[in-house]
């Protein structure tokens, strides 16, 4: 493996189609594609301020390393990624690469990230400033999260999160075979247009969170005193711990609460109106 290390290279390709390279403590500075077309490459402290550099790229690591502002779209039609204890202050990142795993990673500026990527993997991630995060995410499996960022998750497919706080409005739309554990999910019209979508002991928040859904199921759930008018037009399967604001002409189904502060029927309700409300 050729090693480079404690040097600065910027302009156009400075480490193009490497195969086998170890970066320590290299500074990547303004240009395009540094590292483009290459495989087996590990950076170790290193410093990116130049877009485009690992692009066309298989199986890299990154490690105790900053992606600047300067380094957006960064990460893009790739494949095997492996990313620790890293500041990602660049936004547009990880577009169209598979089998990812980020731990220990803060992105502070997450607009647009995460587009069309497949086998996504996190571990203690922290993304903010985050609208339009995951936007068609194929397979992904997240555990010990935090997002602020609007529109996210949208047409998401076989997602499963654990112990999360997400805010989000419009959060989770046209997403199917999504599972959320022991999180807290807050914003405004959550869930729309799913299919299949599971919430196990989450607490909801925000107006109109989960309609026009298909399989919905909720298990343990809490709402927040915001979250009302719930599950309009929605096939829903639902236990929630305490009380749900309003619920209004849920479709068919089951819904128990301890507690529903309106329950509202009315002529718009749509066939098969069937939904048990206890």
């Amino acid at each position: 493996m050729e090693i480079v290390k404690n040097t600065y290279a910027e302009g156009e390709r400075p480490f193009y189609a490497k195969h086998g390279l170890r970066l320590e403590g290299v500074v990547i500075g303004p240009g395009e594609s540094s590292i483009k077309e290459g495989s087996d490459i590990e950076a170790v402290k290193c410093e990116f301020k130049g877009k485009y550099p690992f692009w066309e790229c298989r199986n890299f690591t990154v490690r105790e390393s900053i992606f600047r502002e300067g380094a957006r779209s960064a990460l893009w039609y790739s494949k095997g990624c492996r990313m620790y204890d890293t500041l990602v202050e660049a936004p547009k990142m990880f577009r169209r690469i598979s089998d990812v795993y980020l731990e220990n990673v803060r992105i502070p500026n997450g607009e647009q990230t995460f587009w069309d990527c497949s086998d996504v993997k996190l571990r203690n991630v922290e993304i903010l400033k985050a609208d339009y995060l995951f936007m068609h995410l194929d397979g992904g499996d997240i555990r010990n999260y935090r997002q602020e960022g609007n529109y996210s998750f949208q047409y998401a497919r076989n997602v499963e999160i654990h112990d999360a706080d997400i805010e989000s409005k419009d959060a989770f739309w046209e997403c199917e075979n999504v599972t959320v554990y022991n999180s807290r999910i807050n914003g405004e019209y959550l869930g729309w247009y799913s299919r299949n979508l599971r919430l196990v002991n989450c607490e909801i928040g925000g107006t109109q969170p989960l309609c026009y859904c298909e399989g919905l199921v909720l298990e343990n759930c809490r709402f927040l005193p915001d979250a009302d008018l719930a599950f309009e037009y929605s096939s829903v399967e639902a236990s929630v711990s305490g009380r749900i604001p309003s619920v209004k002409n849920p479709t068919t189904g089951h819904i128990h609460a301890d507690e529903i502060g309106e329950i509202i029927l009315d002529s718009n309700i749509k066939a098969p109106a069937d939904c048990v409300i206890d």
